[in-house]
């Protein structure tokens, strides 16, 4: 090598050098053009916020993640919570002693559905059998329709709950935000009732779904197992194990707790968001703009959950009794108080048909959506927004959403738009929140024969 080549050499390796070291990110993935689109249209959306209104924190950073004061965030509390929404052994009020510790809060929202059920009819008491996600859960062969215990409407999804201080299609749960000044619709004697305990949705709804869900309290179920009786005593006063009203708000405040944290973080868009601009590809860039753009999903589905706490109807077909492929539907007569939404729970006009906006991650992983579960495939739901023909014929036109109106989408758009809300906003590591097992040694999230068999257990 010549003298002049190797000063050349040299030179090169000084800027080189030179150039990293004023660029320590040189590595980091480079921000190509549609990239920079999908950030101008966040911008848009978010109304100057830009990337971080839409990002999730981490589970553990409890200073992050909403909650209500009443209900702080602990560690110690949240670990609670995990075992006891996957408790079988809380199955203790049955109506049937074949059912006993068989069923668990994650019964219907476990993490192989995405915290919801994958069918169209959560199936607490009187169901048996999982298959691979939940799919084959069916009414076990002892017990009436009427005996067992379903919902008249499909479960939603316990994902992201942290941003909805108002639980259920309805919102019928929660002391606070739309539900200030509802007092008369907390009826004596139902779920409902439990408002008057002041907390916010998600907490009311793990305290009233016990009873709903015929889940029992045996104070000698925590003391005789140190793991429980340890997590309890770091997270409430322990005597309060003894007070049948007291230990029920705290059992349901931990379950609260925990999932609250039930967060879909690793998503390819919250990895995008934080600068990670290969995780989402050519497509599900191409839909994230038409979401946050031409599409206008953003104007509902907004925020770091990708949804509001807003109620509209969309004219979808309710859950109705009868076949939805190998899964049966029972007990969802068409008068049921929540067939007609909001309005089912207020009880004034204005709010008839309209159903709380749901978030949207992580949808593949249950094939049924719409309140109703009138639908099977993400797609079949954008080509529905699209087209903004109304299913249900009895919800008045005067009723629907002045958003529902054909959207005038190519079937290109409509693939990209899917791509982006079925694998964009899937998170595939939510088994991050499930215990490895249980201080009872029970199956879970199903204890019954058909599903210990179906689980490996």
């Amino acid at each position: 090598m010549t003298q002049q080549n190797f000063t050349k050499l040299t030179i090169g390796i000084v800027l080189i050098l030179s150039t990293w070291a004023c660029n320590p990110n040189a590595n980091e993935p480079v921000q190509e053009g549609i990239d920079k689109e999908l950030e101008k249209v966040l911008i848009a959306a978010s109304s100057g916020k830009g990337k971080e209104f839409y990002m999730l924190p981490a589970s553990i950073d409890f200073n992050k993640i909403p909650q209500d004061p009443k209900n702080p965030i602990t560690a110690d509390k949240v670990e609670l919570g995990k075992l006891l929404f996957h408790e079988t052994g809380l199955g203790m009020t049955p109506q049937k002693a074949s059912s006993y510790q068989t069923y668990s809060c994650a019964t219907c929202h476990h993490s192989k559905a995405g915290f919801q059920a994958c069918v169209p009819q959560g199936m607490g008491e009187g169901g048996t059998g999982f298959g691979v996600s939940g799919e084959t859960r069916t009414i076990k062969s002892d017990y009436k329709a009427t005996e067992v215990d379903v919902q008249p409407i499909r479960t939603p999804s316990a994902m992201n709950a942290a941003y909805q201080p108002n639980m259920l299609w309805n919102g019928q749960f929660g002391a606070t935000h739309f539900n200030e000044n509802t007092q008369a619709s907390w009826t004596k004697g139902t779920p409902k009732e439990n408002n008057k305990f002041g907390f916010q949705g998600i907490e009311t709804q793990a305290i009233a779904g016990q009873g709903v869900h015929r889940l029992g309290f045996n104070p000698n179920f925590f003391f005789n197992r140190p793991l429980y009786r340890d997590l309890y005593a770091k997270s409430f006063d322990l005597k309060t194990l003894n007070d049948p009203v007291q230990s029920v708000i705290n059992v349901g405040l931990a379950i609260a707790a925990y999932e609250r944290t039930l967060l879909s973080n690793e998503a390819a868009f919250q990895r995008w968001l934080k600068g990670e601009y290969s995780a989402l590809s050519e497509s599900q860039k191409q839909g994230a703009i038409l979401f946050f753009g031409k599409a206008g999903c953003y104007q509902c589905h907004n925020g770091p959950s990708l949804a509001n706490m807003e109620f509209h109807a969309l004219g979808m077909s309710n859950l109705t009794e009868g076949s939805y492929g190998r899964n049966v539907v029972v007990n969802a007569g068409s008068e049921k108080a929540e067939h007609k939404g909001r309005g089912g729970f207020t009880g004034k006009a204005a709010d008839m048909h309209k159903f709380k906006v749901p978030q949207l991650y992580n949808l593949k992983d249950s094939p049924f959506y719409g309140h109703g579960a009138s639908f099977t495939t993400i797609e079949s739901v954008i080509a529905y927004k699209n087209a903004a023909v109304p299913q249900n014929k009895n919800v008045p036109s005067s009723q629907l959403a002045k958003e529902f109106k054909p959207l005038q989408l190519t079937q290109d758009e409509i693939q990209n738009l899917t791509s982006f809300i079925k694998e964009g906003l899937y998170d595939p590591n939510l088994k991050r929140y499930v215990p490895q097992a249980l201080p009872s040694g029970l199956a879970f999230p199903n204890n019954d024969a058909q599903s210990r068999k179906d689980l490996g257990f």
